[in-house]
């Protein structure tokens, strides 16, 4: 091993990510993670019942008063009404309707030809701030990113002579680092922040509407931040770390990123078009009287 090597791995920040990746092994499934936040909401309901608040609920203009939700009505009602609190979730029409549409979009290759016309456009010295941006922009697709992006960041990293591991680590990044954040885009995730934020807007102004844009400027900014924070530790950090460690199995068998064919290029090409005709003639019916 180099003196090099040795100082990256006996460094601070190798010993911090040690650390976090300690802790972050320790950590339980995110479904098993949200069943046991709902328990601690519940024996935090139980413990505070028995309370009494001077603050006022906006809707009522009466004092808060917390709600045992482990009593025998409380556990009644919940079961009761499992099926009626999913149907009204306020954003489960917008994003059932975006769904739809993406999953034509994914079914028909063009998200899967759109990502890796990108990617094979990328001169290898801004291919670590491209494959995070891509990373990014896929998650319009919700999960087109995970299962194609991840791997080809690999692919890609690995045809550069440089560290598959970084690869990963880089479009993971992106992907879920960035999942909120978009380029100019709405993201699937927008209507259905905004559905949350106002039935909780309307507690205090039942008339208030929150419009699925009304956080673009914020996630449009993040996109640039995410990008550059995720530049350097790319290059600075993961991959060095990574410097001693092999890539291991045949990689003669690692997922290819084949050119487009002229199908897939001539059907992209009348996919974008057709998008901008329909974007031009939503912008024409909302100038036009």
């Amino acid at each position: 091993m180099s003196e090099q090597t040795a100082a990256v791995k006996n460094g601070w920040m190798n010993r911090a990510l040690n650390t976090i990746e300690v802790i972050g092994n320790k950590l339980p499934d995110p479904a098993v993670l949200f069943a046991l936040l709902m328990v601690i909401v519940w024996g935090l309901s139980w413990l505070f019942s028995g309370m009494t608040f001077t603050e006022i609920d906006p809707r009522s203009g009466q004092q808060v008063q917390i709600v045992n939700l482990l009593s025998g009505d409380a556990l009644t009602l919940f079961a009761s009404n499992i099926v009626t609190t999913f149907v009204n979730f306020p954003p489960l029409g917008v994003v059932l309707v975006a769904m739809l549409g993406l999953g034509v979009a994914e079914y028909t290759g063009f998200i899967n030809a759109g990502l890796r016309s990108i990617l094979a456009v990328t001169p290898k010295m801004l291919l670590t701030p491209v494959l995070i941006a891509v990373g990014v922009l896929s998650h319009v697709a919700v999960d087109a990113g995970y299962v194609l992006v991840i791997p080809l960041g690999a692919v890609i990293f690995y045809a550069a002579g440089r560290h598959p591991l970084a690869g990963i680590a880089a479009a993971f990044a992106g992907v879920s680092g960035g999942f909120s954040a978009t380029f100019f885009v709405p993201s699937s995730l927008d209507p259905l922040l905004a559905g949350m934020t106002q039935v909780s807007a309307q507690l205090l102004d039942p008339t208030v509407t929150i419009n699925p844009l009304n956080n673009y400027i914020f996630t449009t900014a993040s996109t640039f931040l995410i990008v550059l924070v995720g530049w350097f530790l790319t290059d600075k950090v993961i991959e060095p770390r990574l410097q001693a460690t092999k890539v291991d199995g045949d990689t003669s068998q690692m997922v290819k990123m084949d050119a487009l064919s002229a199908q897939e290029r001539k059907g992209l090409r009348a996919a974008v078009i057709s998008m901008f005709v329909v974007a031009a003639l939503l912008a024409l019916s909302i100038v036009l009287p």
